[in-house]
Order: C-alpha cells, then structure tokens, then sequence
C-alpha cells in the first residue's frame, strides 16, 4: 500500500543524510518529491534520478532556505512543475558547535538563520497554497537537543527549540483549515556526519540508549512518512521523538 500516492511534496536539504532518506521513502509510497541542496549537486542529481526510477516524479533545485526571496522563488517554481504542494519538510540544517564563552556572533547567527528563520521562510511560502487546497501537512525537523539542550550546543539547542514552538503556533492557527503542523525530534541519528566520529565515541553513544543501537535516515523518515499521510488525520502540534528511547 502506498501511503502518499500523488501527493507533492516538498523537502529541504535532502542531498544527503536524513533528507535524503526521506526523499527515498516517500518516492517508495507515491509521492512526487521537489528537494532542495545547497552544494552537493551530483549527489542531487543522482537522488532526482533515482526517484524518478521510481515512477514518481522528482526534481532537485538549488535554493538556499534561509533566504526569504528564494523560498518564495522555490515555492513559486515548484507549483509551476508540480501543480500543488500537499507536504514541507522543513529539513535543512547545519551545526556549528562551541561552548558559549568560545561561540562567535556569526556561528550563533548563522545556525539560527539556516535552522530556524528558514522554517519560517519556507512555512510562509507554501501556506497560501494549503490554505487555499484547505490541507496539507508541515513537518519540521527538530532534535532531542532542541528538548533537552546539551552541553556546546547553545546556538543549535536554540534553534530546534524554536522550531518546536513555531511548530506549536502554527498548528494553532492553520488547524481550522485542514492544515496539521508537527515537529519530529531525532535522537542519534547515524549518517555521513556521524561516520566522521570515531569509533568509541559512536559505541558509547549507542550504549547509553535504550535500544543500544544509532537511528537510521529510514527511522526518521518512516516518522515523516506518519505525520505526512492519512495516518495521522488528526495529529496536529505534536513532536514526536524519534530516539531509541533517550529522553524516557
């Protein structure tokens, strides 16, 4: 059963890692899938061609989300491609970690701008569409540290904090109209980032959650792939943790 057959969907940051474990998932049930990237354009390419082989329709565009003008110029170009919006995943994110008395301004600004302002940026931009079609789903993609905060992590916690209460607004104000806005909270999620760790700290990582082992992209996006469809009808304002148990 394809959960999300025809439906539009559009994802930030899916070139690699999480994002591009959704893309994958969705592709899988149905979707059409619009992504964006910021530099890595072969592997875009390369994603765009194997969702197409999937008998959906997909397309890369390069677009930076912190930029208001060109989340709107994205959303603009996407309707013109894909006739409707039905999904956004906020996805796009990078980290910049510091203790607080060694944080620069520009590493703070920079991680709000890129996680945060862009939710917003692009929220905005796809919620003239939805409240038009009267639905839709926004899925922002928060972290366990926006929940609980960790140590070198101010700028970060910060702004998946702030994610999660744009997340709970949102929901307020859309939910008349059909619209449902949720945020999904990762734990420890193993990908290319990761894989640059070394091996003791990935074990001890594994060993102080519940299930003893890393998240997979597949993990997260099978929680997107809930929040996006039918499924989850009447689920609206919600964070969903997806972290072996971490934060129980």
């Amino acid at each position: 059963m394809k959960l999300l057959e025809g439906k539009n969907v559009i994802i930030t940051g899916a070139s690699r890692g999480i994002g591009k474990g959704i893309a994958q998932v969705f592709g899988q049930h149905g979707a059409n899938v619009a992504f964006t990237y910021s530099s890595s354009e072969a592997p875009a390419l390369e994603l765009e061609k194997e969702l197409s082989s999937m008998g959906v329709k997909a397309k890369a565009y390069k677009s930076n989300a912190a930029s208001f003008s060109e989340s709107e110029e994205l959303v603009a170009k996407v309707l013109e491609d894909f006739d409707g919006i039905d999904v956004l995943i906020n996805n796009a994110g990078i980290t910049k970690d510091n203790l607080l008395m060694r944080m620069g301004e520009e590493d703070f600004d920079k991680v709000i701008e890129i996680n945060l302002k862009s939710v917003f940026n692009m929220t905005k931009a796809v919620q003239r569409t939805m409240l038009k079609q009267r639905k839709g789903s926004i899925i922002n993609m928060s972290s366990v540290v926006g929940v609980k905060g960790n140590a070198g992590q101010a700028n970060y916690a910060a702004s998946k904090a702030g994610m999660i209460g744009f997340t709970k607004s949102v929901a307020l104000e859309i939910g008349s109209r059909n619209i449902r806005c949720n945020a999904i909270a990762p734990g420890f999620i193993e990908t290319e980032m990761t894989d640059k760790l070394d091996e003791k700290t990935v074990q001890g990582w594994r060993e102080s959650i519940p299930l003893k082992r890393g998240g997979s992209p597949e993990d997260v996006a099978n929680a997107c792939l809930f929040l996006a469809s039918d499924l989850s009808a009447y689920v609206t304002g919600q964070v969903l943790n997806v972290d072996g148990g971490m934060l129980t």
